[in-house]
């Protein structure tokens, strides 16, 4: 009998036999983070838009000193982004454009991000309320979200193993539906990078060779809006042409008043980089940015831009997403 007590103590002082609580799991956590050098996650992410459902390969890197690189392989057209952050600043990069945008930007922290550690140990961090449940493999977080542009993004669970590698992260509206899903197949907590790993020059020399989202001459169909505000209607089209390509400029009027241009995307001959007032976007479609009257990206060899006075950047969002179908081009 003596033996048994001395045993049932044993276990209770190194916080075992199921009393391992959501402090420890966040002590620990952050205990992992504080003590990487540098981290290399990848896997698959899914991202929900009304009935579209858009998968990327995904591939996030960090390293000390606050440097990170993300790469998003659209699976559909193998078209990709990278996302990368330095000593110089944010940028948003497309390779096979030649093209990549400069952001003064507090990315990653300022938004939730499903692939990067950091920010969602901060989600767990900030979220009071935040549960936790143990099942036989896995620790689950059910947190609060930080998505400032998309008020559809509610609440996560971030799924994490018995070492607290992370597992899946899905992200939820209010009816608990799931509009993001990451799913991890890859973690290595030991990796280690060249300092040009990070750089905006090594970067923009990725392969063009299997992308086949090209520059495109003509705007075949025009992309029409899914939602549009109320009271708001289309009230004029402009069809221009360029030197290089050709620009559609549609005026919506009423009540909350826009404008949505497509325009055909240029290669670069010399890789160009464009300063942006505005931060970093993850939207269905690829990776935009967002300011406070406009909302832009690049898809299927098409520019859109969403461009408004009076709308808030949640609505801003609400009609970029809802352009979700490839126009035909060529």
């Amino acid at each position: 009998m003596k033996r048994i007590f001395i045993v049932l103590s044993f276990c209770l002082l190194l916080s075992g036999c199921g009393n391992y609580t959501v402090k420890d799991a966040q002590k620990d956590l952050e205990k992992k983070l504080d003590n990487l050098n540098g981290y290399n996650l990848s896997g698959q992410m899914e991202i929900i838009n009304n009935d579209d459902v858009y998968k990327y390969d995904v591939d996030a890197s960090y390293s000390k000193k606050d440097k990170f690189r993300v790469s998003l392989k659209n699976k559909t057209n193998n078209h990709e982004q990278i996302i990368l952050k330095n000593s110089d600043g944010v940028y948003v990069l497309t390779p096979t454009l030649g093209k990549s945008f400069k952001f003064q930007s507090d990315w990653p922290y300022n938004n939730s991000q499903v692939y990067l550690l950091q920010t969602l140990l901060l989600d767990i961090q900030n979220d009071s309320k935040k549960e936790f449940k143990k099942t036989s493999s896995n620790y689950i977080f059910k947190t609060g979200v930080n998505y400032p542009n998309n008020s559809d993004l509610v609440r996560q669970k971030i799924y994490f193993d018995k070492k607290l590698n992370p597992v899946k992260v899905e992200v939820l509206n209010d009816e608990d539906d799931v509009l993001i899903k990451m799913t991890f197949d890859k973690v290595n907590f030991n990796a280690k990078f060249k300092d040009s790993y990070f750089t905006l020059d090594e970067n923009m020399e990725v392969s063009e060779s299997e992308d086949i989202s090209k520059s495109v001459s003509k705007i075949d169909e025009e992309i029409f809006p899914m939602y549009i505000p109320k009271n708001t209607k289309l009230a004029g089209k402009e069809v221009i042409d360029l030197d290089k390509g050709q620009r559609v400029i549609m005026t919506f009027e009423g009540d909350s008043p826009f404008m949505l241009i497509e325009q055909t995307a240029s290669i670069f001959q010399d890789d160009s980089v464009v300063s942006i007032d505005g931060d970093p976007l993850q939207m269905a479609m690829g990776v935009g940015t967002i300011s406070d009257n406009m909302v832009s990206w690049i898809s299927g060899g098409i520019e859109y831009y969403v461009v408004a006075n009076d709308m808030s950047n949640d609505e801003l969002v609400s009609v970029a997403n809802s352009i979700s179908v490839l126009p035909a081009s060529k």
